[in-house]
């Protein structure tokens, strides 16, 4: 039996017999259960395992086909785990926080859940929940694995046929974290038990039995969110009813919108302009709240306002502001989110009547109301016959469509005109399958459903979601041989695509670049369906990354003893873990033009298709232009938080990923940073810059000076400009006035630069630019989004002041290699050693320059004065070397965000907080530091799940083989919301010249090493005129030179070797050309790559 180890050594667990009590607090979301009773027996973790072989009263076969049970009642058994609810590990879930905050993860942390049916669905959104931290997960199910479930589970293997669902699981979710709380219920689910949890997730339930533990979930107090959601082949549905009345405090998740004031008219009603700095994002409707406004000063008084006429830079106030006082200056408008409370309609009355369906294909609008009819079907097909529909039994097909039409019939008015005969035969071959993509999809989907029980966090469904993905069928039809159980793991997927496609799934030869959130997803998923698991199958994975703490809340693959190892080496022997049959090869290398030596000609050559796992755009286009190249397909997704998008570039068919780009971010000038910031973004920014700049680039240029001082010395006098003087400057001013040889010298050093950020350049900037400064035009120079700042006075008895001087003075030590004193971390013995610092006085200086420029981006070129500066400032240097002691060298230190203890963001938060007092902007804490200035990208395991689970169903059409494009689809997703928008890909756009045409994917191909004249006959004869031919940065031919004319007899691949000087590369079998031609109208025509084969 494969198991991945738990990430933390296993403890005891523990049986614990008895009911738990019913808990009867009257706040849903901070509902909690009561802790049991205690009677235990300790057991070890393999011990849990054999339980479920000798118990004698678990309910034997699959719980759809029991109607009703009367199992005895069992104890409940607790996996090792426990939680403490208001400890939240910063290092790892920093990037869940990001999405949820703090609020959110402590009412996760407080919630109980239970998830009935633990096929491949339930593993699914259990996983998911478990990675999130839930307080406890109880997991039930009255059935045994079988081979069936082996394709859509990752929790069984081989060896837990046989075992009670809910047992066999266990062990590998609790391995996913061990604080949270897993149990098992393998018997008759009575309601009374509900009530000792938050949310009940029901994935493998009759109607009859959902429609009674939904009436009691409903009519609790407090009420109990129900959701119950199935995967039925390529069909899947989600209800939820989270209760009469539920409230949602954050609908969307979305940071506030904010806007600088420019003017606001006293009118009605009233028209507010915000500074053209950046675009508003408020809609019509929206509330907001207005501060700092000065001269209307009536709008400051915190309450509400509603906004209408939504502009860019304006808006108007649903507001008479005619007898408010004049506007004068300044001002900031802030969005304001309300909360939202949603009436749920019990599963009884929403079957009847259920509202407006959540539409995810807008090409298939009239789909929802027909398997609204299907699954309420198949679900009375079972109950009369006792069993799931048989995978390609027209019979049985027949008799779901005809009582799918009888409840068709007593809709009424309501009635679906079209019952699509066909669409409801997949649905009846594929009804008893759980595909492992349709559970990874909707095990997100659902996840993020218990998380907005849990916490109000984000809009719920409401209440009905059905999709259906029949385009990935195979495009041929089948017979009914070809659905045949082999008696295999994949069984449940042959009953839905037949034998013949898992034979492709299994041969296929398969690149993933990337090994992280989605790769592990990818990886889960591959395993399960049989991809690169057959004899001619390769799946090779790379990634240069390795683990770090962060990763284990999401990359699921990964434990607490990986830390430090390869991404790829260890992800790679987990899915092999999920099943044996896996051929998977696991790499380090980036994917790039420098390892163009290990990714060959023969490597893309030899691909089926291509996954990216990435999470940078670069390495994606890269990617891109490869699979253009050799015209491979790639599936692409991402995520951002709550939301995932899936793009399919598919050769000839669709456009390929870099046709089109998101617009670059903006960047804030570099003179808005440096003295003129207006929101903490800014602030963050420079201390970042700050930092590298104090503690890794100065420390790293004086070692580089050390290390070879003439050397480096004739750098700086070669470059001769600002910025060799200012690393000069550096350079001195580290080894003489601000030289540290104790840790008291870094205290001083600490305070003086205090006073220097805080203090004395705030004086300087404002003696320079005073109040009532104005432009050249006259306007007022400290006019919005300026904002005018003024200097702190530092006091010891103010913590945030002492914390940047602990930090400061700690981060000092370590480039100095000076040992931190034990009193360096006691805030009053500190404040003792701050205050015994003489800190100089200031006084402003005129005619100095402060870079008002917003263009300006660095710093500014040089100037005639530099050179003598350089040779006086490297005379300087030369005599302080002298004085070094042998061998010195300071240690530059490099930001780890993820590391709460190293001090990094300390001093980075609290540079950012002085700035931002500077400037009276709002502070953040060091969390929210951490996320703006780590540049953290809000992740979460649902988003991921969702994204790999809806690319692998379209990895069933690549491998196919014989898709159109209109059968594929491109997905963008807001958990949040939620939103789901799919939509079939842009075809590729064609370049016509007379009767051919050709796309970006086309690449022409010339074997033999023809001469210069052969090529461009061979160009002639299509119409075209080639007057450039150039190879790389080498131009070959130019018909403008009369001297390459010589060159015209002289084989092409001789030509690019006289004029590149250099031999081409071994492990490449040909060169590209890029030719530029015209026509015989002399219009310039763009033609496809031509590539000269010559080995």
């Amino acid at each position: 039996m494969h198991y991945m180890l738990p990430r933390k050594r296993a403890g005891e667990g523990e049986v614990v017999e008895g009911e738990i009590e019913s808990n009867n607090s009257t706040n849903n979301i901070n509902n909690t259960a009561v802790t049991p009773p205690i009677k235990k027996h300790h057991i070890s973790a393999a011990d849990a395992t054999d339980l479920t072989a000798d118990n004698k009263t678990l309910t034997v076969g699959d719980n759809r086909s029991n109607c009703s049970s009367t199992s005895v009642i069992e104890p409940r058994v607790m996996a090792y785990g426990g939680a403490n609810l208001n400890d939240i590990d910063e290092d790892l879930h920093s990037r869940q926080l990001a999405v949820y905050g703090r609020e959110t993860m402590r009412r996760l942390f407080a919630s109980n859940i239970l998830i009935s049916g633990m096929q491949g669905l339930g593993a699914e959104i259990a996983k998911n929940l478990i990675l999130a931290g839930v307080k406890s997960v109880t997991l039930h199910d009255e059935g045994v694995v079988e081979m069936w479930d082996l394709s859509s589970s990752f929790v069984f293997s081989e060896n837990d046929v046989g075992k009670n669902r809910a047992f066999a699981s266990v062990q590998k979710l609790q391995e996913l974290n061990n604080a949270v709380v897993i149990s098992t219920l393998t018997t008759n689910l009575t309601k009374e038990q509900l009530s000792d949890f938050q949310v009940v997730v029901f994935t493998d339930i009759t109607l009859e039995k959902a429609l009674e533990y939904n009436d009691y979930c409903h009519n609790h107090l407090p009420p109990i969110s129900f959701i119950k959601t199935e995967v039925r082949g390529l069909f899947g549905t989600v209800f939820c009813d989270f209760g009469p009345e539920f409230t949602v405090f954050d609908v969307d998740g979305e940071e506030l919108h904010t806007g600088i004031i420019a003017s606001i008219s006293n009118d009605n009603p009233a028209l507010v302009s915000c500074v053209d700095d950046e675009r508003l994002e408020f809609e019509d409707g929206d509330l907001v709240v207005f501060s700092e406004v000065q001269g209307m000063t009536e709008l400051n008084d915190g309450k509400p306002r509603k906004i209408k006429s939504a502009r860019p830079y304006s808006f108007t106030l649903e507001e008479d502001t005619t007898n408010f006082d004049t506007y004068v200056k300044g001002g900031i408008v802030t969005q304001v989110k309300q909360p939202k409370v949603l009436n749920f309609k019990p599963l009884k009355e929403a079957l009847k009547d259920p509202g407006d369906f959540l539409l995810s294909d807008f090409s298939k609008f009239d789909r929802p109301p027909l398997l609204h009819i299907a699954f309420q079907a198949l679900d009375r097909f079972i109950c009369e016959v006792g069993r799931f529909p048989v995978a390609g039994s027209e019979d049985d097909a027949q008799k779901l469509a005809s009582i799918a039409a009888n409840i068709n019939e007593c809709l009424g008015e309501g009635k679906v005109e079209d019952i699509k005969l066909k669409l409801l035969r997949h649905f009846a071959f594929g009804a008893r399958a759980v595909l492992n993509p349709m559970a990874a999809m909707f095990g997100g989907i659902v996840g993020q459903e218990v998380v907005k029980a849990c916490s109000g966090k984000f809009h719920p469904l409401f209440q009905f979601f059905y999709f259906d993905s029949v385009e990935s069928l195979p495009a041929e039809p089948l017979e009914p041989s070809d659905y045949k159980p082999l008696n295999s793991r994949y069984d449940a997927q042959i009953s839905v695509f037949g034998s013949k496609l898992q034979k492709k799934l299994g041969d296929s030869k398969v690149f993933m670049v990337g090994s992280g959130a989605l790769g592990c997803e990818f990886l889960k998923n591959m395993a399960l369906m049989g991809v690169s698991c057959g004899s001619q199958g390769k799946l090779i994975i790379t990634d240069d990354d390795v683990i770090e703490k962060s990763n284990l809340s999401r990359q699921f693959l990964f434990r607490d003893w990986n830390i430090g190892q390869a991404k790829s080496t260890v992800a790679a022997s987990a899915a092999a873990s999920i099943n044996s049959q896996l051929k998977i090869e696991a790499l380090q290398n980036r994917v790039g033009p420098e390892t163009e030596s290990v990714f060959n000609d023969d490597f893309w050559d030899n691909l089926t298709v291509v996954i990216n796992a990435l999470d940078n755009v670069n390495a994606r286009l890269y990617v891109d232009q490869r699979c253009l190249y050799f015209q491979k397909p790639l599936l692409e997704s991402g995520t951002l938080g709550a939301k995932c998008n899936t793009q399919m570039v598919i050769p000839h068919l669709t456009e390929n990923y870099g046709a089109s780009r998101d617009p670059p971010e903006k960047q804030a000038p570099m003179c808005t940073v440096h003295s003129f910031p207006h929101n903490i973004d800014h602030c963050l920014t420079w201390a970042r810059s700050e930092f590298e700049g104090l503690l890794e680039k100065t420390p790293a240029e004086v070692n580089a000076y050390l290390s070879n001082p003439s050397e480096y010395a004739a750098s700086m006098r070669n470059a001769g400009d600002a910025l060799a003087k200012d690393n000069l400057e550096r350079i001195l001013e580290c080894l003489e006035r601000e030289k540290c040889d104790t840790f008291k010298d870094c205290v001083t050093w600490a305070r003086l630069r205090f006073e220097d950020y805080f203090v004395n350049r705030v004086k300087q900037l404002t003696f320079t630019f005073p109040e009532d400064a104005a432009t050249s035009t006259g306007t007022p120079f400290w006019a919005a989004p300026k904002r005018f700042p003024r200097p702190l006075l530092f006091s010891a008895a103010d913590p945030s002041h002492l914390n940047f001087i602990m930090a400061a003075s700690i981060l000092r030590s370590e480039t100095f290699g000076i040992a931190i004193p034990d009193w360096a971390k006691n805030p009053k013995m500190l404040a003792e050693a701050v205050d015994k610092v003489i800190v100089p006085d200031f006084q402003p200086k005129e005619g100095v320059k402060i870079e008002t420029d917003e263009k300006a981006t660095s710093i500014s070129a040089a100037s005639t004065d530099d050179a003598a500066v350089i040779n006086e400032l490297l005379f300087k240097l030369e005599h302080c070397r002298n004085n070094l002691p042998p061998g010195f060298r300071m240690k530059p230190i490099q930001f780890e965000k993820d590391d709460d203890t190293n001090y990094h963001m300390d001093l980075i938060a609290g540079l950012a907080n002085m700035r931002a007092r500077n400037y009276s902007i709002p502070e953040v804490d060091k969390l929210k530091a951490k996320f703006i200035a780590g540049r953290i990208i809000p992740a979460i395991a649902t988003s991921t799940a969702m994204a790999t689970g809806l690319v692998c169903l379209e990895l069933y059409k690549v491998l196919d083989g014989a898709h159109k494009v209109e059968d594929y689809r491109n997905t963008f997703a807001n958990l949040a919301l939620p939103l789901f928008s799919m939509a079939e890909p842009v075809p590729p756009k064609i370049i016509k010249h007379r009767e051919m045409g050709w796309t970006v994917w086309d690449r022409w191909i010339l074997r033999g090493n023809p001469t210069l004249r052969e090529l461009i006959q061979w160009l002639k004869d299509k119409g075209l005129n080639a007057y450039s031919i150039s190879y790389g940065s080498c131009l070959l031919f130019n018909s403008m030179f009369p001297r390459h004319m010589e060159r015209l007899d002289k084989n092409v691949v001789d030509v690019a070797r006289e004029i590149d000087k250099a031999e081409l590369p071994p492990y490449r079998s040909h060169l590209d050309l890029v030719v530029a031609c015209e026509d015989d109208d002399d219009n310039d025509i763009d033609i496809p790559q031509i590539s000269i084969y010559y080995r």
